[in-house]
């Protein structure tokens, strides 16, 4: 059935936004208070499963302290302009706006104090207000260009828009429904897609190290942990897989299949001095002891088993000493692998940010198809980071849709 006055399908749009995630709301939102008559799609049976589940069902939902330099991105002055227009204190006004109460774990990391659920509702309550409709459980089989903008087949019929927003997100978490859906129409539509992989991810570890820190699963020691050039001191969670806890996090989106990971156990210590100091105040005194100064005492005591040191630091010479110390600091791992996308937090690569506009998120060949949040190559350091990745591209296209 049409409009026949304009010849337009009733179930026609201004923008129509495929992804129900926190950068599809976002952009939803904004383009709503525009005015713009907008619809959110998404496959799944409910919004924002991934805010929900963020956090430990806190959600980390941005960073007071984020700038640039934490994203990764194969053109890395791309999210400049996005994150400077919408910057961590826009998002903290609109939900200090809504009486949400949030706390800051690690310094900038702001985390909902109750639920996760509050972002959530923030988000659908901004989408309510602005007039936004957000349909769910409906799923996109085509995606055709007309002359006035795109034409969706989807599982609750045929849709039509002017303006059409890619907000699918990346592959990480399958679970929660995640796919390659976004890629996929950006291929369609002629964009180039960068390798993708999983990024903010556990490492898992070769059969020996993995038996041997198996029996410690659940510690958390902080440390600071190297790869390429990379550096993050932050915890590291044994776990029975491998190694979890921010920093492992963090450094697998540096870390390449071979690549070794350097772990400096007692990083806020000048080891060697510390031990020759220990030796002359209290000679039989062991590195057992000093480790469980700085160390949960069961890791302490199983990595001076995993290096043979026994016997009292009297019976050690400075070279001795020098080489611990040097072993401390530069403790060097071989991960197996990842989990992968079972259970990384974001998906690194995507959609080659050079085709798109970094002020409106739009395609450069086609100003009317835009791709925001996980879907394109910006990805964040773990800490709130990402989340302010999907406000602020979802703001930058929801002011041009």
């Amino acid at each position: 059935m049409t409009d026949s006055a304009k010849n337009i399908p009733l179930d026609h749009f201004d923008v129509i936004i495929i992804g129900a995630g926190a950068a599809g709301l976002m952009c939803a939102a904004t383009a709503g208070y525009r005015g713009r008559r907008v619809l959110v799609i998404d496959h799944a049976n409910k919004p924002g499963k991934k805010i929900l589940m963020s956090g430990g069902g806190r959600c980390n939902f941005t960073n007071l302290n984020s700038t640039p330099a934490n994203f990764l991105s194969d053109n890395p002055h791309f999210c400049i302009s996005a994150l400077k227009r919408y910057t961590p204190q826009h998002f903290v006004e609109l939900v200090d706006r809504h009486g949400v109460e949030y706390v800051e774990k690690a310094p900038g990391q702001l985390f909902c104090k109750d639920s996760a659920k509050d972002i959530l509702n923030v988000l659908q309550t901004e989408c309510d207000w602005a007039g936004a409709e957000i349909r769910m459980r409906t799923s996109v089989s085509a995606v055709a260009e007309t002359d006035g903008g795109y034409r969706l087949s989807t599982s609750s019929g045929i849709l039509s828009c002017e303006s059409l927003v890619i907000a699918s997100g990346g592959l990480s978490i399958p679970t929660m429904g995640a796919t390659g859906f976004g890629y996929h129409i950006a291929q369609q539509f002629g964009l180039k897609v960068l390798a993708t992989r999983a990024g903010l991810v556990p490492f898992t570890l070769h059969p020996e190290l993995k038996e041997q820190l198996s029996p410690l699963s659940g510690i958390s020691c902080p440390v600071e942990a190297s790869c390429n050039h990379q550096h993050f001191r932050e915890p590291m969670l044994v776990t029975h897989r491998g190694l979890s806890g921010p920093s492992m996090l963090q450094i697998s989106s540096f870390w390449q299949p071979g690549d070794e990971v350097v772990i400096n156990l007692l990083p806020a210590q000048n080891v060697f001095d510390d031990l020759i100091g220990l030796r002359r105040d209290k000679p039989r005194s062991t590195l057992a002891n000093y480790l469980s100064q700085y160390l949960p005492k069961r890791f302490a005591q199983a990595y001076n088993d995993l290096q043979g040191w026994s016997g009292p630091l009297q019976g050690y010479k400075n070279s001795d000493l020098e080489q611990i110390a040097d072993t401390l600091r530069h403790w060097t791992i071989k991960p197996a692998g990842t989990e992968g996308y079972r259970t990384a937090e974001v998906t690194l690569g995507g959609i080659d940010t050079r085709q798109l506009s970094s002020k409106t998120m739009a395609t450069l060949e086609r100003p009317n198809l835009y791709f925001i949040g996980e879907v394109v190559d910006v990805t964040g350091h773990l800490g709130g980071h990402n989340f302010q990745w999907a406000w602020a591209s979802g703001v930058a296209a929801g002011n041009d849709v």
